[in-house]
């Protein structure tokens, strides 16, 4: 056994944390009591689970609690689980190096504004370092259960940049945190105050709080601690009480203990659920995004317990990906204590869960956007890009989330996605029968896209879709209560019915007045368009694109080949709009070079146009520079082009 003291410096992000907990980072210093007790259920919490498959780390001691104490005459606060407890490697790497846990996304998100970067602490499991808001020096001693009593191990630091750790004697299991208090913190050192504290911030927790009775002295005149224990909280399931039984500011303190969260959810929905099966739910929505939203497959969301014991705190198996959000508890009566993953991702019982989970979500969220807009509002803008990942994933609940969706549209001045698919049918034109959307590489490519020209002639309103996933959305999304969803740049746009012209039919050769135009166009953009047609879509646009008939669009196309996948070798249709003055002085061009050249870079800016980008940019801006010195009249149009 290693029984040396070593002095050893924190990691720099550790350094830094420190900094700001003893700067009183904290807005609510009470709060430092919160985290620790926090970190102390967990302790136990963890011990449980493991004792399912090696019952001698119990040591004859299976109650789990915490103790809190202090002492008035050393200054000191005491707080002691018979939890898991720690290692001396586990001490090394779980306080001085906690990377691991967030610490650097944690300081990356610090801005100047110390109320906001309050809010991060405890979802970033940093936590313990809470401590240092009230406390000068900080001491730890702790074993981890299963280790004879001389692997205790003893860990101090004033927080200012380094740690002493080294071997003590240590009988009993579990982890004891010492807070030895700064001068201002005197006001701690009471009772009273301690037990008002525990109750207001832990009073959920489900397993007992004690601390030493006080009774008055009167010959003293004032309170004297007893040997006799109190339990303070009330170490009942919160969950498993009846919900006339539960304040909102309980429930909110939960939410606080299982998302790691200073702030209060959103929403939350309770459910006992009896039947064939028993469970319950406590389901919580955010007001805002976890650090690792956009990790799908390490989610921390919700907390299973089995008769009240905890068993792990990132079964996916219980919600969907696309609801990786939600925080909570669900507690099952008939999953076995050992249950396992694979057991999880097998059990029917788990499956009837999941199922009743995911409706419980839905629900809520239906409520929210029917009787509180505006909060809904904040959930779509914070989670509204992970629910959408649902309409592909879920197809039974399909219909239930087409419904929850928001869009920017044409019907908005601002990129808001405030629009559902019920709004836009409610003001469709007479005699409209599908919801046209646009998809594009942002939202300021959708709103000015050529394509919608013709829609603003008609005042018809156009979903603005704008984000990478929507491609994806729209691939499952074919019909809302009856109403088919068309791209408002499909190939075959009829506008007819709403007071627009219809297609006019595909010649394999050109035919009519443009036909020697489209003829010449197609000879020059052989390699680049699949068909040069006439288009009615287009009213203050020279050109557009189109896609064929390869089923992708021009957008996905581009989405597709920046994530490195294979797409299919396609050319596009490049539709012009006759009437317009560019392209009726393309018509009357009669050196071929120029026309060449002209027709290029009507391609390049029908790419440019939609939010693409030009394959190749030199040849480009060559051809424009020729061009716009033919028309200053200052020389030949055709100038050094790449590869001439």
């Amino acid at each position: 056994m290693d029984t040396t003291k070593e002095t050893l410096g924190f990691q720099a992000e550790v350094s830094q944390l420190l900094k700001l907990m003893i700067h009183s980072l904290y807005g609510n210093k009470e709060i430092f009591l919160r985290e620790l007790i926090s970190n102390a259920s967990d302790a136990a919490d963890k011990l449980r689970f493991e004792a399912m498959t090696d019952s001698a780390l119990m040591e004859n001691d299976p109650a789990p609690r915490i103790r809190v104490s202090y002492d008035v005459a050393a200054r000191t606060i005491t707080v002691s689980d018979n939890g898991i407890g720690m290692s001396r490697q586990d001490v090394v790497d779980n306080i001085g190096t906690i990377a691991k846990s967030g610490t650097r996304e944690f300081l990356a998100q610090l801005t100047a504004d110390r109320a906001k970067d309050a809010h991060l602490i405890g979802q970033f499991g940093v936590g313990f370092y809470a401590a240092f808001i009230v406390a000068d020096r900080v001491t730890l001693v702790t074993r981890r259960a299963g280790l004879t009593p001389e692997h205790g191990v003893r860990w101090e630091s004033t927080g200012e940049g380094s740690y002493t750790v080294e071997s003590v004697e240590k009988a009993t299991r579990g982890t004891d945190i010492i807070l030895h208090l700064r001068p201002e913190e005197d006001d701690l050192l009471s009772g009273y105050r301690l037990r008002e504290i525990l109750r207001k911030y832990s009073d959920h927790i489900a397993i007992p709080i004690l601390m030493k009775k006080e009774e008055w002295d009167s010959e003293a005149s004032k309170q004297v601690v007893t040997d006799e224990d109190e339990q303070v909280n009330r170490a009942s399931a919160l969950w498993a009480r009846a919900k006339s039984d539960i304040t909102e500011e309980q429930y909110h303190e939960l939410y606080r203990h299982v998302a790691h969260d200073a702030d209060a959810p959103l929403a939350y929905t309770h459910a006992r659920v009896e039947g064939r099966q028993e469970f319950t739910l406590l389901l919580y929505v955010p007001a805002r995004a976890p650090f690792d939203l956009w990790d799908r497959e390490h989610r921390r969301g919700v907390k299973l317990y089995v008769r009240r014991v905890f068993i792990m705190d990132d079964a996916e198996q219980l919600l969907p990906a696309y609801l990786r959000f939600i925080r909570g508890v669900v507690d099952s009566n008939d999953l076995p204590l050992n249950v396992s993953r694979e057991i999880l991702q097998q059990s029917k019982d788990v499956q009837a869960i999941r199922t009743a989970a995911v409706k419980r979500v839905l629900t809520l969220l239906e409520e929210l956007a029917e009787k509180d807009p505006s909060k809904y509002e904040t959930f779509w803008k914070t989670f509204g890009r992970v629910l959408k990942e649902g309409l592909p994933e879920d197809r039974a609940n399909h219909d239930r989330l087409a419904k929850l969706l928001r869009f920017s549209s044409t019907h908005n001045a601002d990129e808001a996605q405030t629009v559902s698919l019920a709004d836009y049918i409610g003001r469709m034109k007479d005699g409209q029968t599908v919801i046209y959307y646009i998809t594009a590489d942002g939202y300021a490519a959708a709103r000015h896209s050529p394509h919608l020209e013709i829609f603003r002639t008609l005042g018809v309103e156009v979903l603005l879709l704008h984000e990478r996933i929507d491609e994806w959305v729209m691939s499952s999304l074919h019909e809302f209560d009856g109403k088919r969803l068309q791209s408002a740049a499909a190939k075959d746009l009829d506008l007819s019915a709403i007071g627009g012209q219809a297609p006019a039919p595909q010649e394999a050769t050109p035919t009519g007045e443009h036909a020697s135009l489209l003829e010449r166009m197609q000879a020059a953009l052989t390699d680049r368009a699949s068909l040069v047609r006439v288009t009615n879509r287009l009213t203050d646009s020279p050109a557009c694109l189109v896609s064929n008939d390869s089923g992708l669009s021009t957008n996905l196309e581009r989405i597709l080949r920046e994530a490195g996948q294979a797409v299919p070798a396609s050319k596009p249709i490049l539709e012009i709009n006759p009437s317009h003055p560019i392209v009726r002085r393309l018509a009357e061009e009669t050196d071929p070079t120029t026309f060449g050249d002209w027709s290029q870079v009507l391609f390049d800016q029908a790419t440019l146009a939609e939010g693409g980008q030009i394959e190749d940019t030199a040849a480009f801006v060559t051809r424009l520079n020729a061009l716009m010195l033919t028309l200053a009249g200052a020389g030949p149009s055709r100038v050094w082009m790449p590869g001439t």
